[in-house]
């Protein structure tokens, strides 16, 4: 609801099935755009009075124009984990603890389409969930990411080591430096946590092992999105300069031809 909420929302590509707009509003340019573009895509457009509006949207701020998002479509974990495994590439899966902002989220599954992630596993409870804001803030990339929403995050973790893939734990304490993460090119899982408190006491046990993006300013922690996009970020690089430095000599000159 809102006029920019609801314009970026239809720029993004959110999945929009109506667009309300209040009987008598004076237009501006975000209600021309988002009427615009609501026509371009095929989506309803209905007026209704103020009051009605006021009604569907629990009486608060929404500027005379408001969209409907139907609920997000998560898939399974065993779905995330076949993706992962069948991919071209080693299997890189992203995991949030404790991430409750939604625009948070947003960036976060953002950065992991843009660095190669297969999939991202979010728990159902006290945490964000692909909500429009969510949905918003990523651009329109919650689209091309499979994301699984399950009920016990540790148990998740525990099958994602099961199907081979090495649990890392972002965390400010980690044990381990980011630059010295050796096992780059393997089936990975990150876990980020939250800001605040960052891993819970069980996700971290769970994890095999802790690793610290290295910081040379005098901030304690990272926003969880930054710190999970400067991660996923090395990793890609790291990858890159392995699979360079796995050419052969011959390999390297016919690339050169």
């Amino acid at each position: 609801m809102g006029r920019n909420a609801v314009a970026e929302a239809l720029r993004a590509k959110v999945p929009v099935t109506a667009l309300y707009v209040a009987i008598g509003i004076e237009a501006d340019e975000r209600v021309t755009e988002s009427v615009r573009l609501a026509g371009n895509r095929g989506i309803s457009l209905v007026e209704v009075s103020r009051a009605e509006l006021d009604r569907m949207t629990g009486s608060l701020p929404n500027q005379g124009l408001a969209a409907q998002v139907p609920p997000f479509r998560y898939v399974d974990l065993p779905d995330v984990l076949a993706v992962a495994d069948e991919a071209s590439a080693p299997a890189l899966l992203v995991a949030v603890d404790g991430v409750t902002d939604p625009r948070n989220l947003g960036a976060l599954i953002r950065s992991a389409v843009a660095f190669g992630a297969h999939g991202l596993i979010v728990p159902a409870r006290r945490a964000a969930g692909v909500t429009a804001a969510a949905w918003r803030t990523s651009a329109g990339m919650a689209a091309r990411l499979p994301v699984a929403q399950v009920t016990n995050l540790v148990r998740a973790l525990r099958d994602a080591k099961q199907a081979g893939l090495f649990v890392v734990g972002l965390d400010a304490r980690g044990t381990t430096s980011l630059d010295d993460l050796e096992m780059a090119d393997q089936p990975l899982l990150v876990v980020v946590g939250s800001e605040g408190s960052g891993l819970s006491r069980l996700v971290g046990e769970t994890c095999d092992l802790t690793v610290a993006v290295p910081m040379v300013g005098p901030a304690e922690s990272l926003n969880a999105s930054v710190a999970a996009g400067v991660t996923l970020a090395e990793i890609a690089r790291m990858r890159r300069a392995g699979q360079a430095n796995r050419l052969s000599p011959r390999e390297s000159s016919t690339d050169g031809r």
